[in-house]
């Protein structure tokens, strides 16, 4: 499919209505920009040092940027060297939503087989009343099987318990729910409350999850995807939205990580990084435009490797990136 006749195809239909935050993050043919938690350079350790996490949420808030994603990374396994945000996903998303007003909550992504899904849908649903329909809700099947045991879980059957805990959530977003799988049995007679903001928590699902493209591209509220290279992207993109379309399920968002490091110069060429790349906020820029053009609705920018200042990056990107794809 060519990159015109995508976009029209994506202007010529909506997406769901869920929650404010879907929304407002996720519209067809238009790219929004987000960050990841935490807002910080801690490039040469695992730990990062959560300094002013709170207020440069707020910053990102006031500058523009639509969403901030954080992570579930429930041990610091020293062989990823990335011990996330910290904080519990839930509680510090509680903390976000009173600290902040409009500037979507989400996480990328919440790893289901580790968690019972009553637990997962009760704490999303109240983050998500809490903030006002603020809530994106990434799932993932794990990819640290030194978690798993820690956890008495077995690694192998993650796919199985992860489709499992979809179709849990899911019902409990229903009046007195009449549902049964290995996770539980609800008999119609118990209610999970609060109900989400929307009809449904909008759940994206990371990657594969251990799941088949066409179970993906039917079950989940949209992709979360990690950068490749223009013609793959393109390619894989068009393949999800034809999977979707095939399943009859309309339109849903595609949205994409990506590490940067913004150098002063905004006319630096590009340097490969981790997921990513260094360049100035030229590439940056032509960078976005394309892969919007490939049908990408958000992009969830990681500063972790960034070498100047964090605030001096978020005001480069406010005044040089975001008015290009204001609404």
């Amino acid at each position: 499919m060519k990159e015109r006749d995508m976009l029209d195809q994506q202007d010529n239909q909506s997406f769901p209505v869920l929650n404010r935050a879907y929304n407002t993050v996720f519209q067809p043919g238009r790219l929004t920009v987000g960050l990841v938690v935490p807002i910080e350079n801690n490039a040469h350790q695992a730990v990062p040092k959560m300094h002013d996490h709170i207020e440069r949420v707020q910053l990102a808030e006031r500058l523009g940027f639509t969403s901030v994603w954080l992570r579930d990374v429930p041990f610091n396994v020293p062989s990823f060297g990335d011990a996330g945000q910290l904080f519990d996903p839930f509680v510090y998303l509680g903390a976000l939503a009173m600290s902040t007003q409009d500037i979507a909550l989400g996480v990328a992504s919440i790893v289901l087989p580790l968690r019972h899904p009553a637990h997962v849908a009760k704490a999303a649903a109240s983050v998500d009343v809490l903030s006002d329909g603020r809530l994106l809700l990434g799932v993932a099947s794990g990819d640290r099987p030194e978690e798993f045991p820690a956890m008495g879980q077995g690694f192998d059957d993650r796919g199985a318990r992860f489709r499992e805990a979809m179709a849990y959530i899911g019902a409990m977003a229903e009046d007195n729910p009449v549902f049964e799988n290995t996770q539980g049995r609800l008999p119609g007679h118990l209610d999970m409350l609060p109900k989400p903001s929307g009809p449904r928590l909008p759940m994206l699902i990371t990657g594969g999850s251990q799941q088949s493209p066409d179970w993906v591209a039917q079950h989940g509220d949209g992709w979360m995807t990690y950068p490749r290279d223009p013609v793959t992207q393109g390619r894989v993109i068009s393949d999800y939205r034809d999977r979707v379309a095939r399943a009859g399920a309309g339109q849903k968002p595609v949205m994409q990580s990506l590490y940067v490091d913004v150098l002063a110069d905004p006319n630096a060429p590009p340097r490969p990084i981790h997921l990513g790349f260094q360049s100035g906020t030229t590439y940056l820029l032509r960078y976005l435009r394309d892969i919007q053009a490939l049908g990408v609705n958000h992009v969830a920018l990681n500063l972790r490797f960034n070498q100047s200042s964090v605030e001096t990056a978020l005001d480069q990107i406010s005044q040089e990136i975001l008015p290009d794809f204001a609404q």
